[in-house]
């Protein structure tokens, strides 16, 4: 993972990303009581959603202080503090679920995701995942690459957002049999008035590492105003979010 997360404002102002993951979860079609690994759990709320379903649960992340935040917040599931490329089951799941990471997750390193997750899985176990896909946040990103650029800086673009051919290859090369995959529009509202701003603080941490605080408000300042003709809209921030959403099993 590249990135830092602050759980308390994660869980106060940015709700909407394990809000969204909700519809993920239809995909899943194993028995109740059957093992089911939320893999990047952040803060919980959908494995908690999985357990509500019958299943037998576990979070795992990569970040020690959402898993703190877990636990505090669910603390009858297991949440393990382990990382995306590494982590071994006791137990090999029926399921792996993954909501918002494994766009986190450097491109170079997608292949060995594949595979970790693909060793973690009882053959015909299903891996079932969203996260941003091809374009995703883009008119955001382009706006901060132009500010970047505009202070003689070069604005490293740290995310995986594929298309559905580049990643269905990826699973396919670990041994998965793509079942499903579909790549979609989801403009998402932000919930606080300076949602633009708030959003790039909270997901873009990356590219400002280093930076000078007054530098950086700088950019974020000229980015927002870039992109205000065309996410502000009469009901607040609107950041234009693409998907790709897959279900997969281990051959």
């Amino acid at each position: 993972m590249n990135i830092q997360w602050n759980p308390e404002e994660y869980t106060k102002n940015f709700g909407f990303v394990p809000n969204y993951g909700e519809d993920v979860l239809k995909l899943i079609n194993a028995p109740p009581g059957s093992y089911v690994v939320d893999l990047g759990c952040g803060n919980g709320a959908l494995t908690q959603k999985l357990q509500e379903m019958g299943y037998r649960v576990e979070g795992v992340d990569d970040s020690g202080d959402m898993i703190l935040c877990a636990g505090k917040l669910h603390p009858d599931i297991k949440f393990t503090h382990a990382n995306a490329l590494t982590f071994r089951l006791e137990e090999k799941a029926d399921v792996v679920f993954s909501n918002a990471v494994f766009h986190w997750i450097d491109e170079k390193n997608q292949r060995k995701l594949a595979e970790n997750i693909f060793r973690n899985l009882k053959t015909g176990g299903i891996l079932v995942c969203e996260f941003g896909g091809y374009g995703c946040a883009e008119t955001v990103h382009s706006a901060l690459q132009e500010s970047f650029e505009s202070h003689g800086l070069t604005y490293p673009r740290a995310f995986y957002f594929p298309t559905i051919g580049q990643y269905a290859s990826i699973l396919e090369g670990a041994g998965f049999r793509v079942e499903f995959a579909h790549l979609f529009d989801r403009p998402t509202m932000q919930n606080t008035a300076d949602g633009a701003a708030d959003w790039i603080r909270m997901f873009v941490k990356a590219p400002f590492s280093g930076m000078s605080a007054d530098l950086k408000d700088e950019i974020i300042a000229e980015a927002v105003e870039k992109i205000r003709p065309k996410l502000l809209t009469g009901e607040g921030w609107m950041i234009d979010y693409v998907r790709i959403r897959v279900k997969a099993w281990r051959k």
